[in-house]
C-alpha cells in the first residue's frame, strides 16, 4: 500500500474536518498501478502553521485556501514555488474568487476546487492528482533505468505497436471501401490476419507487464506447495489452439505429481513461454517432448523441440531482454524478445537456473532446475 500526504490549509473547521473525513477510508487504484494508493491527512487553520507543517512533514498535496487569517494563501503557493517543492498545490477557493484561483493556476497551482465541493468532485479531484504522481514516478524511474533500456523499450514499442496497428487500420480501410466484394466471407483473410496481429500486440503487453513486475521486485507471490502436472496441463491446454494450427504434436511425461513451493502464476508463466517457443521455432509437423522429473531436492523441467534451432552465437544472447533471433528461419516469426528473459529471470528468483542446448536444423531443448523449496533471498 502507497500513501501520499495531504496538507489541508483553510481556516473553516468543517472545511478541513469535511476532507479528512470524505479521504479517511478513500483508495485510488488503477489496474496499471502496483498498489492502490491511501491517504494521510494533516490539517492547519492557518498559512503559518501550514508551511510549519511543510518544513517538517512535507506533504504530496496541499489542499490551499486562499483566504486566511495571517499571510493569504497566494503566499503560502510562492513559498512552495520558490522552494522547488514536489507538491502538488490544489486551490480550494468560493465562487467569488474564481478569478484569482485561475491567477493560482497560473503562478503554478495544479487546479482549484471551488467551495462549496461534493465528496465527489474532491475524490476527482485527487484521483486525477494520485495518477499524476505515480506517472511522474514512474517517468522517474525510466530516467533512472539507463539510456540503453529506454532506447530498446520504446524502440520495441514503436514496431512491435506501430506496424500491426497501422496493418489493421488498412484492413479497415480494405473493408470498409468494400475493396474485395460485399459478401464477409471475401473478408475472412484480412480478418483472421488482424486477429493475429491483435493477438501479438496483447502478447508483447502482458510480457512488458510480467517484466515490470519481475524487475521492480514488486509481482505479488502467493508461495504454497504447487502441483507441476496441473501446472503442465493447464499450460499445454492454453497452447493447444496455437499447436493445432502449426500441427504441431506435445508429448507430456511426468511420472507422478510432483510438488515446489511457489508461486503458481509464475510457474505457469515459465511452462507457457517454454511451450509456446518450442511451439512458434518448430516445424510445422514437429514435436515438444515436455518432461519434468525428480532429482534429489529438485524439479527438472525439460523442454525440447524437433524446430530450427540455433547456432552458438545465437544462444549465446539468447536471454537478454528484447532479444529476437533473426535469420532467414526466423524473419515472418513475431515476438516481444522477453519471453526468455522473463523465464530465466523467474527461474533465478527461485534459486534455481536455465540452460539451452540446440543444434541447428534439429532442435532446441532448454533444461530448466527448480528447488522444491523456495530459498529465502
Amino acid at each position: 500500500m502507497s500513501i501520499l500526504k495531504i496538507l489541508v490549509v483553510d481556516d473553516e473547521p468543517g472545511i478541513r474536518s469535511g476532507v479528512s473525513r470524505i479521504l479517511r477510508n478513500f483508495r485510488v487504484d488503477y489496474p496499471f498501478m502496483e498498489e492502490p494508493y491511501e491517504f494521510e491527512v494533516y490539517e492547519a487553520s492557518t498559512g503559518e502553521s501550514g508551511i510549519e507543517i511543510i518544513e517538517t512533514n512535507q506533504p504530496d498535496i496541499l489542499l490551499l485556501d486562499n483566504k486566511l487569517p495571517g499571510i493569504q494563501g497566494i503566499e503560502v503557493l510562492d513559498y512552495v514555488k520558490k522552494r522547488k517543492l514536489n507538491i502538488v498545490v490544489v486551490m480550494i477557493t468560493s465562487y467569488a474568487s474564481l478569478e484569482l484561483a485561475v491567477k493560482a493556476t497560473s503562478d503554478g497551482a495544479y487546479d482549484f476546487i471551488p467551495k462549496p465541493f461534493t465528496p465527489q468532485e474532491l475524490k476527482s479531484s485527487i484521483e486525477n492528482i494520485t495518477k499524476r504522481a505515480f506517472l511522474k514516478k514512474m517517468t522517474r524511474d525510466l530516467q533512472d533505468s539507463g539510456k540503453q533500456v529506454r532506447f530498446q523499450f520504446l524502440s520495441v514499442l514503436s514496431h512491435e505497436l506501430k506496424a500491426p496497428l497501422n496493418a489493421i487500420e488498412g484492413y479497415l480501410q480494405m473493408t470498409k471501401e468494400r475493396q474485395l466484394g460485399d459478401k464477409i466471407e471475401d473478408y475472412n483473410q484480412i480478418i483472421d490476419r488482424s486477429l493475429e496481429r491483435i493477438k501479438g500486440m496483447r502478447n508483447l503487453i502482458l510480457d512488458l507487464l510480467d517484466l515490470t513486475k519481475v524487475e521492480s521486485g514488486k509481482m505479488k507471490q502467493d508461495i504454497s506447495d504447487v502441483d507441476l502436472l496441473k501446472i503442465a496441463h493447464t499450460a499445454i491446454e492454453t497452447m493447444r489452439p496455437y499447436s493445432i494450427q502449426r500441427d504441431i504434436v506435445i508429448n507430456l511425461d511426468v511420472p507422478h505429481n510432483l510438488f515446489v513451493k511457489a508461486d503458481a502464476e509464475e510457474i505457469e508463466i515459465i511452462f507457457n513461454n517454454l511451450i509456446s517457443n518450442a511451439i512458434k521455432y518448430n516445424k510445422k509437423g514437429g514435436t515438444v517432448d515436455f518432461v519434468i522429473s525428480e532429482n534429489g531436492d529438485s524439479i527438472e523441467i525439460n523442454v525440447k523441440d524437433s524446430g530450427i534451432g540455433m547456432t552458438q552465437p545465437e544462444m549465446d544472447k539468447l536471454f537478454q531482454d528484447f532479444v529476437r533471433i533473426k535469420n532467414e528461419k526466423t524473419k515472418n516469426i513475431t515476438g516481444s524478445g522477453l519471453g526468455l528473459s522473463i523465464v530465466k529471470k523467474l527461474v533465478e528468483n527461485y534459486g534455481g537456473k536455465i540452460d539451452v542446448c540446440s543444434v541447428p536444423d534439429q532442435g532446441s531443448q532448454f533444461i530448466v532446475t527448480l528447488p522444491k523449496e523456495k530459498p529465502c533471498l
